[in-house]
């Protein structure tokens, strides 16, 4: 008998291994970190920057970053503050429009335009308004295949002051969510139809600005969600809450997506009270408890993001030409550059990538624990309001959102 099963069993298993993993896009790279895994780039660029290999106007107002799989770029926008009717446009790789649809109202109350940047997954789109709504797209022509409101359909009071901001979760067939009501205050739904799969009332706070993680802790998965005063973590599977801690901010603005290396949970937010600012959690064995183990209150990042490597954060200062390197184990600042202004930051290949949200500057900057140099910078050309929107980087391009804007340069090494 043993010889009739081998060979069928060898079967499944080539079967299982030929079975693809989905292809994302999502929010801060891979991991939702900060970090993307591209090679091949270049370490300095020329004088002038890198070569824009195109750009793109009439995106409206919006503050959310691209979304790019193969050969295709997705961003959204709100053209007219009256309508309030949130697009998605999509571009190919050499910046040509593919199309343009309108999915739903979207933000226009104060700092106008799209908040969350989309996730794609495969042939699907999955997009959150700054109104309160998720809307799942088909890539292929923009056609709704489903939406959730979080006021009418999760019981959300209202939407929050700034509007809804985060990128939805994915995890499998989940979508994981954070409408921020009383009894559906963190949800996971059926990515492919929105039905309801599990709901965590969590404490029954407010949403807040932030992006949740799934984490694999120990064998366990843990989504890490965090509402107006809270950090929660949720059984990725069943949607139980294990712990919370209370995190505060006076305006409630959580806007920094948190961050899991060895076992620590390391959440950022502006703020110089007792339960504010920068804090690191150890994880229990278990997954369901944490504790403290060191906190910065002077340190003050509002939604720039930081990159975690070895025993090193780095990223800088809000809204000051101070970019830091602090010690992942304690908390403590190593080193300072103070050449260039504040904003977010992402990584690859051996250099951060930084921008500056007052200047409208991107920098090219090499960092370890000795300290922080920047080696290249140039002027985003083109572009309207605030340069909130985060970098992108896929393929060997640098892709750079300013409002109305969008620029494409090439950052790929010569050979």
């Amino acid at each position: 008998m043993k010889y009739f099963f081998l060979p069928a069993l060898m079967f499944l298993f080539m079967m299982a291994s030929c079975q693809q993993q989905p292809e994302i896009s999502d929010w801060r790279g891979p991991n939702r970190d900060g970090i993307y895994t591209e090679k091949g780039l270049m370490q300095k660029w020329p004088d002038k920057g890198p070569d824009l290999l195109w750009s793109v106007k009439g995106l409206g107002y919006g503050h959310s970053s691209v979304a790019v799989i193969g050969d295709r770029v997705f961003v959204t926008g709100v053209k007219d503050t009256i309508a309030s009717m949130g697009a998605l446009f999509v571009f190919d790789a050499q910046g040509n429009r593919l199309y343009e649809k309108e999915y739903g109202k979207d933000f226009s109350l104060n700092f106008h335009g799209t908040r969350s940047t989309p996730v794609v997954v495969d042939d699907l789109i999955y997009i959150e308004s700054g109104m309160g709504a998720v809307y799942c797209l088909n890539t292929e022509n923009g056609e709704e295949v489903w939406s959730k409101d979080f006021i009418l359909d999760f019981g959300a009071d209202s939407v929050i002051q700034f509007g809804n901001s985060e990128s939805v979760l994915i995890n499998g067939d989940h979508l994981i969510c954070v409408p921020g009501a009383r009894e559906n205050n963190v949800v996971a739904l059926n990515r492919f139809t929105g039905e309801t799969i599990w709901s965590c009332a969590g404490e029954g706070e407010i949403a807040t600005y932030n992006s949740p993680i799934l984490i694999e802790h120990n064998g366990l998965k843990l989504v890490v969600a965090m509402t107006s005063e809270s950090v929660m973590g949720i059984d990725a599977q069943t949607g139980e809450k294990y712990w919370r801690v209370e995190q505060v901010q006076q305006n409630r603005i959580h806007a920094n997506t948190p961050l899991y290396a060895d076992g620590k949970i390391l959440v950022v937010t502006a703020g110089r009270t007792k339960n504010s600012g920068m804090v690191q959690f150890q994880l229990s064995e278990d997954g369901k408890s944490v504790s403290e183990v060191w906190r910065n209150n002077k340190f003050i990042n509002l939604m720039g993001g930081l990159i975690q490597m070895d025993t090193c954060l780095y990223g800088s200062s809000y809204l000051k030409k101070d970019w830091q390197v602090i010690n992942w184990n304690t908390g403590e600042t190593m080193n300072q550059n103070k050449e260039f202004g504040g904003g977010s930051v992402i990584y690859a290949d051996k250099r951060f990538y930084c921008y500056a949200e007052r200047e409208g500057e991107v920098a090219l900057a090499r960092a370890d624990p000795e300290g922080f140099e920047i080696i290249s910078r140039f002027s985003v050309p083109e572009g309207t309001a605030e340069h909130w929107a985060h970098l992108v980087i896929h393929n060997g391009v640098l892709y750079v959102r300013h409002g109305d804007s969008l620029m494409a340069y090439n950052i790929k090494a010569k050979a």
